[in-house]
């Protein structure tokens, strides 16, 4: 057997062990990650006007905003009926490398500040965004901010 042809063929049996711990690793994580169906990508969501007085206050208390407004198109089955709507995210905002869903307050839809009221008004959001640290209800006129979390527990 030639030199030359020995070395090929370590040079082969190195790069084609390098090819399948490569495949063997993708299919490994695809494999094992969660189903990505029902997540929401936010993308790029409207851009941010200059005078917004909600993202002067969140960067006053230390976040920064990364995108205005979000529309999720969203269409509901009724006994064979669509019907659609959608779900609003007012911003995105991060703070200490974590990313925050943003509310803001509005007089016409007030808060039930019960463990209750607020699964049922913003636990689809954290459903469908669960890259997320949690979601910021705020209020800048008030001048008040309430970071939420959902975390699924054992035993409530």
């Amino acid at each position: 057997m030639n030199l030359g042809n020995a070395a090929d063929w370590v040079i082969m049996v190195v790069a084609g062990s390098f090819l399948a711990v490569w495949l063997f690793r993708s299919f490994y994580a695809w494999l094992h990650e969660p189903s990505g169906s029902r997540v929401v990508l936010l993308g790029d969501g409207e851009e941010l006007a200059p005078d917004d007085e909600n993202v002067k206050f969140l960067e006053r208390s230390g976040f920064e905003v990364v995108s205005g407004k979000h529309r999720i198109p969203v269409t509901i089955s009724l006994d064979g009926e669509k019907l659609k709507t959608r779900l609003y995210v007012d911003y995105v905002a991060e703070r200490d490398g974590l990313t925050y869903l943003v509310k803001t307050a509005r007089d016409r839809m007030p808060y039930e500040w019960t463990g209750s009221g607020l699964r049922d008004r913003l636990f689809m959001y954290a459903l469908l965004v669960p890259g997320t640290e949690g979601i910021i209800i705020m209020d800048a006129r008030d001048k008040w901010i309430r970071t939420l979390t959902f975390r699924i527990t054992e035993q409530g």
